[in-house]
């Protein structure tokens, strides 16, 4: 494994700037995911560090050593694409032994065989290795493709959201399994994925893309409890955090300059009503282990939850407090 890092990158299409200013160090065995919509430029940085495109202005180092000049052949690194790109006509076997036999790094039949068989224990598909690919279930396929890159010993595995065609329960049980195989081998990722929870769950650092620029990165508590703006708050939280002005709470004192109050859930404190209530419930969400509460304060609407068992109905008047919420001034950066 080997430390990545990209300085003041930028690449274009045409007239569209992809990225621009991107200043990104992964450091050596770090899960780090870039989180962000369509468009974001996710997959753009994945691609430029895998040298698939070349950047307009900037550099790419892997391992220390400048690589932007380099084919992708030279980077050693491995790409896991979202769709899972099997041969069809191969068996399992032979479709993650293939990047053993490429003449780049082509290796005996016996250490093929070994990782081979030992990357297929690691992500459980041993019984499935005289398999055809065609034979395989959605979540069978995108283990073997996972396999593919782990087979090798590359400097980075760069992964463009691999789980997000798999169902919930699926992608829940590969998230957490890749997470265990990235510590077991201490490799180095970048994983581009639009799913927070799979970059909450998952990643050491979230770097949060918008529009081509490098908005914020940190830990995931970091960019959770201190987003630097409005739009790096709305990217983590379920449910999305509320974003209300000062008026819909007067007996809140806010700081000078705020313009938007970001509640979260657990800013967000409720009571029945005992006289001057401000807020009624509007509908109730049952989720098994918690509720989803909708409320209406004055002409705004305020979500949170709550515990199954708390003894509230639609159309009930209840009192809302908030502790420690977030501040955003009209320029949309946080205040305090």
């Amino acid at each position: 494994m080997a430390e990545v890092r990209l300085e003041q990158v930028e690449k274009r299409f045409g007239d569209t700037v992809a990225v621009t200013g991107i200043n990104l160090t992964i450091a050596d065995g770090e899960f780090v995911a870039l989180l962000g919509p369509t468009g974001a430029g996710k997959t753009t940085t994945l691609r430029l560090i895998a040298g698939l495109e070349k950047p307009d202005e900037g550099k790419v180092f892997i391992g220390g050593r400048d690589a932007t000049g380099q084919s992708p052949a030279e980077r050693n690194v491995a790409f896991v694409f979202q769709q899972y790109s099997l041969y069809p006509h191969l068996s399992v076997y032979d479709n993650l032994a293939f990047p053993l036999r490429s003449p780049v790094r082509k290796a005996d039949d016996a250490a093929i065989r070994q990782t081979v068989e030992r990357v297929a224990r690691l992500l459980r598909i041993e019984a499935k290795l005289g398999n055809r690919a065609t034979r395989l279930s959605g979540g069978e396929m995108q283990r073997v493709a996972i396999g593919r890159a782990l087979v090798r010993d590359p400097s980075i595995f760069l992964m463009d959201e691999p789980l997000s065609s798999l169902d919930a329960k699926l992608r829940a049980d590969l998230r957490l399994e890749l997470k265990h195989i990235q510590q077991d081998l201490g490799a180095t990722v970048l994983y581009v994925t639009h799913d927070q929870i799979e970059a909450l769950t998952m990643a050491n650092r979230i770097g949060v893309l918008d529009h081509g620029r490098l908005v914020q990165i940190g830990s995931p508590r970091e960019i959770y409890e201190t987003p630097r703006n409005l739009y790096v708050a709305t990217r983590l939280g379920m449910p999305a955090i509320n974003l209300l002005p000062p008026q819909a709470f007067p007996q809140h004192q806010v700081p000078p300059g705020t313009r938007t109050i970001g509640a979260r859930t657990e800013h967000v404190a409720i009571a029945r009503a005992n006289g001057g209530a401000h807020a009624k419930v509007e509908w109730i969400e049952h989720l098994g282990d918690q509720n989803h509460l909708h409320l209406r304060v004055g002409d705004h609407k305020l979500i949170t939850l709550v515990d199954p068992d708390v003894d509230l109905g639609v159309g009930d008047s209840i009192d809302v407090t908030l502790r420690g919420p977030l501040y955003f001034g009209t320029d949309g950066e946080r205040i305090g």
